[in-house]
């Protein structure tokens, strides 16, 4: 699969894969039907969305995720203790049991987000990936909105993702459009402006 090249403070043009596709999408696939057969899509697509964001916010949630010396059982109740109180329905919670029970548990996450691509493509909406340093605010992602209504895109499903790696800034893919504005990125680009004048 051709991976982007990215462009800091630019935009690229190479196609870029589906979130929808591979495993993540063939889950996604098999929830988005399941509760569309069964009348709860609306339910289970907030729970959905919900959960995206409580990965995105909870690092510990994170850390339990992906995980990878836990005994299956142990992440499994960890994972459902944390839905349970959280107030997630049935459905949500044994998909994300069938998840943990396959070892996927470290994907959920992209499994979640194709969940959300799938909806938005059936309702003819753009997927906006907004990866930020620290979770974004209500504030930012009023003005991420706004910006993208600037930009043609005022019918977006927004999916957000944390990567401290970043150190500050975001990068927003919509579609085959890239544009990093992260401070990694500057970094990086000060390092080779630097090599290149020496």
């Amino acid at each position: 699969m051709e991976r982007p090249t990215v462009v800091s403070g630019g935009t690229t043009t190479i196609p870029i894969a589906s979130v929808a596709n591979g495993l993540p999408g063939r889950y996604a696939t098999a929830l988005y039907d399941f509760a569309s057969e069964r009348w709860l899509l609306d339910e289970v697509l907030d729970h959905a969305a919900a959960l995206r964001r409580l990965i995105a916010e909870s690092a510990e949630l994170r850390a339990v995720l992906t995980n990878r010396t836990l005994d299956i059982a142990v992440s499994t109740r960890a994972v459902d203790a944390v839905l349970a109180a959280q107030g997630f329905g049935w459905v949500i919670r044994n998909f994300v049991g069938v998840v943990a029970r396959n070892r996927r548990l470290p994907r959920l996450g992209e499994i979640l987000d194709a969940v959300a691509a799938i909806a938005a493509a059936r309702r003819g909406e753009a997927v906006a990936e907004i990866v930020s340093a620290q979770p974004l605010t209500d504030l930012q992602r009023i003005q991420i909105q706004g910006r993208l209504a600037e930009a043609g895109y005022s019918k977006v499903n927004i999916q957000e993702r944390v990567d401290a790696a970043l150190l500050g800034g975001l990068v927003v893919r919509v579609g085959a459009r890239l544009y990093d504005t992260s401070l990694n990125s500057r970094l990086t680009r000060l390092h080779h402006a630097m090599k290149g004048a020496a």
